[in-house]
């Protein structure tokens, strides 16, 4: 059952055509996918599953991401490949902004909200284990989990710390950050994932997401890049918080979106993922800073 006030709120921004098939998206039960792990890796992953007869095709954007027909997460989770770290379960949608910060061997990387790690060990297999990460989370169940999976993953050279990143010193600079901030998930709801969203609760969610992108902007280097993400459709988390952040020192980076993505009307220069069987609800922005 969908929220009357997101019902109301997509209407509004989306029209009646859009928000019937975001709609639908919700309603579809979502197809596992999982993210290969070359830190970790011993082979063609879609090779081994199907000695488990589990099927496994490559999505076509990202060499590393794995789309599995048949078979649902804990499958997966009885393999040798997820329990070595081989493998890390993970929506598609989800691993598109490491893809696009693209960090590279000797940058300084800051994952701002990093916990459970999924984004943040992606972020060290693209550099091939040589940009230096430091991941916040300031949960410390959460944190105790970011741990686990740094460790599992082989992400040996990050530097997690459980604190705020609101209360990280503004002494630090960074040559890349990765905002996935906290959203009230409009993007995300699903059969067996249901969300307590509210008005209120998306006013919350906004104030920090305004709160942590100016936060950001502070730590960034002049010249870096940063790539702003939530897994919400919504404006007020989106587009809105980017027009209240952004100004003569920090500009867009229009971004070009990947072959089969499934695209909802989003600002110009921005991406927003529809949610299909395939896909989480998605926003992806990046920013440069120039001043």
């Amino acid at each position: 059952m969908i929220p009357r006030e997101l019902h109301d709120l997509l209407l509004k921004q989306y029209g009646d055509a859009q928000t019937a098939a975001i709609e639908e998206g919700y309603a579809a039960e979502r197809i596992v996918s999982f993210r290969y792990n070359p830190v970790r890796g011993k082979g063609d992953p879609a090779a081994r599953l199907a000695e488990r007869g589990i099927e496994a095709r490559r999505a076509k954007w990202y060499a590393d991401a794995y789309l599995v027909e048949g078979a649902r997460e804990d499958a997966l989770r009885e393999t040798e490949l997820y329990k070595n770290g081989e493998i890390y379960l993970q929506s598609l949608s989800s691993m598109l902004p490491p893809l696009y910060l693209s960090p590279a061997a000797g940058e300084t990387v800051l994952d701002m909200t990093a916990a459970p790690g999924g984004k943040t060990t992606e972020l060290y297999a693209l550099s091939g284990g040589k940009a230096l990460i430091t991941a916040c989370e300031r949960d410390g169940v959460r944190f105790e989990r970011l741990r686990y999976n740094l460790a599992r993953q082989g992400a040996g050279r990050v530097t997690a710390l459980k604190c705020d990143a609101l209360a990280l010193d503004d002494a630090f600079s960074f040559d890349k950050i990765l905002l996935d901030a906290p959203c009230t998930g409009s993007g995300t709801l699903s059969p067996c994932k249901p969300t307590r969203f509210s008005e209120s609760y998306l006013l919350r969610c906004a104030a920090l997401q305004e709160k942590l992108l100016k936060k950001a902007l502070r730590l960034l280097k002049k010249g870096g890049e940063m790539v702003y993400s939530t897994c919400s459709v919504l404006r007020q988390e989106n587009e809105e918080i980017l027009e209240k952040c952004l100004g003569s020192g920090a500009v867009l980076q229009p971004i070009e979106p990947l072959e089969g993505l499934p695209l909802l009307p989003s600002g110009a220069g921005t991406l927003c993922v529809c949610p299909t069987r395939e896909y989480e609800g998605f926003f992806l922005a990046k920013i440069k800073k120039v001043e």
